[in-house]
C-alpha cells in the first residue's frame, strides 16, 4: 500500500498551556474530556456512532465548548465505521466512530474488517466494563473465558488496539493511536475505554500531535530504483498495475508521468480504480476475475509489470492462474509498496521497492527522463483490444431491454452526472458492473468495499463520502440485497440534509451468488427473494424511500431512466431511484478466473477444467 499524505496536525493543546520557558502546565480532565479535546486538537471534524450506556460519558464531552465536534447519529454501529471509512477514502483525513460496550462494540467488526483489509484509517472508540467490575458478568461483558474478552475480537480487525486502565495514560494512548493509523500502511485502530476511566479525572498534559508522529514519506533505496529502471529500459511489453495504495499515496500524477514517458499501458485493481484517468490513451482497463478482456490480456502478456500499492488479491490476479491475468514468471515484477509484507507474498519479484509510492515513482521518472521508446506496434495492439472490449460492453450498456441489464443504468449515470462525481458501489454484481462500465477520471471518485467486499458498506460509506466532499455529487449504487443490509441509514441523509443519490438495482435476490451456484452445480439455493409460489418478492423501494423522507422514483420504462436521473442529479436533496434489473442479465462479464472448487459429485467437464486451471496457479 502507499503512504497517505501528512495527517492534519494542529499544535494547540486544548486545556494544557505552555509557560514562557517552554514548560507545559497540566490540567485536571476526565478521560472523556481528554479524548474529545485531543480529537478536536488533531483536526477531527466529525464523530459518528450510537451513545449507549457504555460510552455516553464520552459522547457528553463532545458538547463542551473546548471539544465540540459534530456528532452524526447512525442507526446501526456497523454503519458508523463504514461512514468513517467512506469519509477517509475521499478526504484522506481520519474521523472517529464511537459505540457502547458489548453488542454495540461487536456490531463494528464488519466495518473494522473492511477498513483493515482495504488499509483505511479511522479511529474506533468503544466503552468497556469499569475496571473494578471486570469478570463479574457485567451487563454486555464477555467474560466466560477471559475477563472483558471483546478486545480479542478487535485484535483481528485493527492495525493496533489499546485497553485503557488509567486516566493518566489517555494522552499517550491518543497520540499513539493517531500515529499508528496515519503512518506507514494506513489502517483502523481501536481503543477500549472502561466506563470509570471515562468518568474519573486526573492531572494530565495533552500532547500536540506534531511532536508525536513522524513527518514525511519513505524514500526508495537508490539501488532499487536503478534496478527498476534497468528492467524498464529493457522491457518490450511493460504494464503498470495500480492498486489502492497509489491513491492513498497521492501518486496519480507520478504514475501518469511514468506511463507517458515510457508509453506504458496502465491497468487497475478494485481499489486502484480512479488512480488513472480512464479516458487516457494508455488506459487498458481493469484486471482480475471481473476485469476487462483488454486489461487482462495486456497484463497477462506483459514482460515487465510495475505494481504500485497492489496486494495481488485472488480477485485481481484471477487466483494466480498463469496467463489469465498475470504470468509471473516469465513476466518480471517490479513491486512498489509501503508494506514489506506484500513484497514477494504472492509473486516473486525482480525488484522489490519498500517506499512511499509517490517518491518511488518520482525517482523512477527522474531516472528515465528523456528516454525515447518505440512502441507503435504494442500500442496499436492496445487500441484493438480496447475497441473489442468497447464493442462487447456496448451490447449491455446501451441495451434498452426492460427490466434493465446491470450495465444500462451505470452507463446512464455516467452520461448524466458530472466528471468529478463520486461513485460508491456495493458488493456483488453491481460492484463488478461498475468496475467495468463506469469510467472515472480523477482520484478518490470510485469507492468500493474491495478486498472484504462487505454487503451493507456502500450506503453509510456514501454518506461519509458526501460529508467529506460536499461540493461533489455522490451516487451510491447498490443491489437490492446489499441495500437491505443497511437501508435504514438513508435516514441520516434526511436528518442531516446530506444530498446523496441512492440508486437501487432491484433483481429480487442475491444474483451474484445465484450465478455462481448455477455455474458450479446447475442449481441454486437461498439466493432468490420469492413468494411461496415462486414469483419474485420485493419491497416497494420507492415507498421505502418516501417513508424515510427521500424524494423517490421507480423507473417504469427504459426511456424514463435518464430523465429521472437528471431530476435526481439536480434535486440538491437526498433521493432514491429504484431501477428494475433483469435477474438473468444482472451481472458483469467474467473474463478472468476465480478458484472455487467444484464439488466432487460434479463429474463432467467442469471438474476437468477446474483441475487444469488450478494446476497453472503460480502463487505456490
Amino acid at each position: 500500500m502507499g503512504r497517505p499524505g501528512a495527517a492534519p496536525m494542529m499544535a494547540i493543546e486544548g486545556n494544557s498551556t505552555a509557560s514562557a520557558n517552554g514548560e507545559r502546565t497540566v490540567t485536571k480532565l476526565t478521560g472523556s474530556q481528554i479524548v474529545a479535546q485531543t480529537l478536536k486538537n488533531y483536526g477531527v471534524e466529525i464523530v459518528a456512532g450510537i451513545p449507549g450506556h457504555g460510552i455516553w460519558t464520552l459522547t457528553d464531552a463532545f458538547l463542551e465548548e473546548e471539544s465540540k465536534i459534530r456528532f452524526i447519529q447512525v442507526y446501526h454501529e456497523q454503519s458508523a465505521v463504514h461512514l468513517a471509512d467512506g469519509y477517509y477514502r475521499v478526504s484522506g483525513k481520519p474521523m472517529a466512530a464511537v459505540t457502547s460496550i458489548g453488542a454495540g462494540a461487536s456490531n463494528t467488526v464488519i466495518g473494522m474488517a473492511t477498513a483493515f483489509t482495504d488499509s483505511t484509517s479511522l479511529l474506533l472508540i468503544t466503552g468497556g466494563p469499569p475496571t473494578h467490575m471486570r469478570g463479574h458478568g457485567l451487563l454486555q461483558e464477555l467474560e466466560r473465558y477471559t475477563d472483558n474478552d471483546f478486545p480479542k475480537i478487535a485484535e483481528a480487525v485493527s492495525k493496533r488496539h489499546w485497553v485503557a486502565t488509567r486516566v493518566e495514560e489517555m494522552p499517550f494512548i491518543m497520540h499513539r493511536a493517531w500515529s499508528a493509523m496515519t503512518t506507514g500502511r494506513p489502517g483502523p485502530v481501536h481503543i477500549e475505554i472502561p466506563m470509570d476511566v471515562q468518568a474519573e479525572a486526573a492531572e494530565v498534559t495533552l500532547h500536540p500531535i506534531a511532536e508525536r508522529v513522524p513527518v514525511g514519506r519513505t524514500f526508495p533505496d537508490p539501488s532499487a530504483v536503478v534496478a527498476a529502471v534497468k528492467e524498464l529500459r529493457e522491457a518490450r511489453r511493460p504494464v503498470i498495475v495500480i492498486g489502492g495504495g497509489l491513491i492513498t499515496a497521492e501518486a496519480s500524477a507520478e504514475v501518469l508521468q511514468l506511463a507517458e514517458v515510457l508509453q506504458i499501458p496502465v491497468v487497475t485493481t478494485w481499489n486502484g480504480k480512479s488512480g488513472f484517468p480512464e479516458d487516457h490513451a494508455l488506459f487498458a482497463g481493469s484486471v482480475g476475475q471481473t476485469g476487462t478482456t483488454c486489461g487482462n490480456a495486456m497484463a497477462a502478456n506483459a514482460d515487465v509489470i510495475v505494481a504500485v500499492g497492489c496486494r495481488f488479491t485472488d480477485w485481481s490476479a484471477s487466483s494466480y492462474a498463469k496467463g489469465v491475468t498475470f504470468s509471473i514468471p516469465p513476466g518480471r515484477l517490479i513491486h512498489i509498496d509501503i508494506d514489506p509484507h506484500e513484497i514477494g507474498k504472492n509473486y516473486p519479484v525482480a525488484v522489490g521497492i519498500v517506499a512511499d509510492a509517490k517518491h518511488a515513482l518520482a525517482a523512477i521518472v527522474a531516472a528515465v527522463a528523456g528516454t525515447v521508446v518505440e512502441r507503435t506496434e504494442y500500442l496499436a495492439e492496445l487500441v484493438v483490444k480496447r475497441d473489442e472490449w468497447e464493442q462487447k460492453l456496448a451490447t449491455r450498456r446501451d441495451s434498452d431491454r426492460f427490466p434493465f441489464t446491470s450495465q444500462r443504468p451505470i452507463g446512464a449515470l455516467r452520461k448524466v452526472f458530472p466528471r468529478d462525481t463520486i461513485i460508491v458501489v456495493g458488493s456483488g454484481n453491481t460492484q463488478g458492473a461498475v468496475k467495468q462500465t463506469f469510467p472515472v477520471y480523477q482520484p478518490r471518485t470510485h469507492l468500493t468495499s474491495g478486498g472484504f467486499s462487505s454487503m451493507g458498506w456502500a450506503v453509510p460509506a456514501a454518506i461519509g463520502a458526501k460529508l467529506a466532499a460536499p461540493g461533489q455529487h455522490v451516487v451510491c449504487i447498490v443491489g437490492d440485497g446489499d441495500f437491505l443490509m443497511t437501508s435504514q441509514e438513508i435516514a441520516i441523509c434526511v436528518a442531516n440534509a446530506i444530498p446523496v443519490v441512492f440508486v437501487i438495482q432491484n433483481n429480487a435476490g442475491y444474483m451474484s451468488i445465484r450465478g455462481g451456484q448455477r455455474k458450479q452445480t446447475d442449481r441454486h439455493i437461498g439466493t432468490e427473494f420469492n413468494h411461496p409460489d415462486g414469483t419474485p418478492y420485493s419491497p416497494d423501494f420507492k415507498a421505502v424511500g418516501e417513508a424515510f423522507g427521500l424524494k423517490s422514483w421507480r423507473v417504469e420504462r427504459a426511456e424514463d431512466l435518464e430523465p429521472i436521473l437528471v431530476q435526481a442529479r439536480d434535486l440538491g436533496a437526498p433521493c432514491l431511484v429504484e431501477v428494475p434489473t433483469d435477474r438473468d442479465a444482472a451481472g458483469p462479464w467474467v473474463p478472468g478466473w476465480w478458484d472455487f472448487p467444484i464439488p466432487a459429485y460434479i463429474t463432467d467437464e467442469r471438474q476437468d477444467e477446474y483441475a487444469r486451471i488450478r494446476q497453472s496457479e503460480q502463487h505456490l
